[in-house]
């Protein structure tokens, strides 16, 4: 857990300090009406970029594993990037609508418009019309986009949700990401354009934009996949779950005890992760343990049989044998003794 919070707070101290070398010069001024616009600029800033690298994380980006501690962590840090993005988000849209708040509860005055001609200014160039131009589209999109992704991101949350609804509203947040920026686009500050936060920005949000089309195109971890054959169900009453034999393709490269895959049978399609509990042989054949834990595990121990297509997707994980000391105590419960019988074989 250490891990992820340091990273999680090395991303939101980064981006931070972006912005601060790029507009520290707008909070010398400590009124509500001077630092509105900074906040808000600042705020969907954070937003949009932890939002963005919980995008790549979905990519599963297997050279970031070492760091972070295994692609079970990354996830976690992809949760609680959506949890921080998300919390980003309401603080930048409560700043948006603060004033009307205030000044419907009569705690701030209505500020009247300016009237008369506007002072002279040089002649915007052909791109910034087209952003002002713009801009109220942008504006309407990211507030009901805003109301989407919280509604996306609460039901990610809510653990009774069905695993087979999860894996398709999920996916939606892609599409919300894609409008999140163009609303940044249009919105961003332009001087920022011609500081060091608008060219890390863009990059940073191309980058998003590129991972949201191979999520929603089902592409993730497509250099890794592996087909097989079912070629053995054994049930296991004592423990209410099923062995799963399966022989994979040359494309299964081997993996090591304690690592797992992303499976999915042609009878339950969704990709879901479970543990080897076989070590790697020259018959090429890998053993799952599916505990009838949820709707998409209970599905595959009901349906799976002897002689079905299956997709192998890995390997992941970090957890490890590796140590220095001469000997080991293994303490595992329930499903958790399957990277166990993968070490004993």
């Amino acid at each position: 857990m250490k891990r992820i919070a340091l990273a999680l707070l090395a991303l939101l101290g980064a981006t931070t300090a972006l912005w601060l070398a790029s507009d520290a010069g707008s909070l010398t001024a400590l009124t509500y009406s001077a630092l509105r616009g900074p906040l808000i600029q600042y705020t969907g800033i954070v937003a949009l970029a932890v939002m963005c690298v919980s995008v790549l994380l979905a990519l599963r980006p297997v050279w970031l594993e070492p760091a972070l501690g295994g692609l079970d962590k990354s996830y976690r840090l992809h949760k609680w990037l959506g949890v921080t993005g998300l919390i980003f988000a309401v603080l930048h849209w409560a700043t948006i609508k603060a004033p009307g708040w205030l000044q419907t509860l009569g705690l701030m005055a209505r500020q009247a418009r300016r009237q008369g001609a506007r002072p002279p200014a040089q002649a915007a160039s052909a791109i910034v019309t087209t952003l002002r131009s713009l801009k109220p589209a942008a504006e309407a999109i990211g507030e009901w986009t805003f109301y989407a992704v919280v509604l996306l991101i609460a039901l990610a949350l809510v653990k009774r949700f069905p695993y087979r609804w999860f894996q398709k509203t999920h996916r939606l947040l892609a599409i919300a990401l894609g409008l999140f920026v163009f609303h940044a686009v249009v919105l961003m500050k332009i001087t920022y354009w011609t500081l060091p936060v608008g060219p890390v920005m863009a990059l940073l949000w191309l980058a998003a934009l590129v991972a949201s089309v191979i999520v929603l195109a089902r592409r993730v971890g497509a250099g890794r996949r592996a087909s097989a054959e079912v070629i053995a169900v054994e049930a296991l009453p004592e423990s209410e779950s099923v062995a799963v034999t399966v022989r994979v393709d040359a494309r299964w490269k081997g993996h090591a005890a304690g690592q797992f895959a992303f499976v999915s049978f042609a009878s339950a399609p969704e990709p879901h992760p479970f543990t080897m509990a076989s070590a790697w042989s020259d018959s090429r054949e890998l053993r799952f343990v599916i505990k009838a834990l949820g709707d998409h595990t209970k599905a595959t121990v009901a349906r799976v049989k002897v002689g079905d297509r299956a997709t192998i997707e890995g390997p992941y994980g970090r957890f490890n044998f590796a140590s220095e000391k001469p000997r080991q105590l293994w303490i595992a419960g329930g499903i958790g003794v399957t990277p166990f019988l993968a070490r004993l074989k």
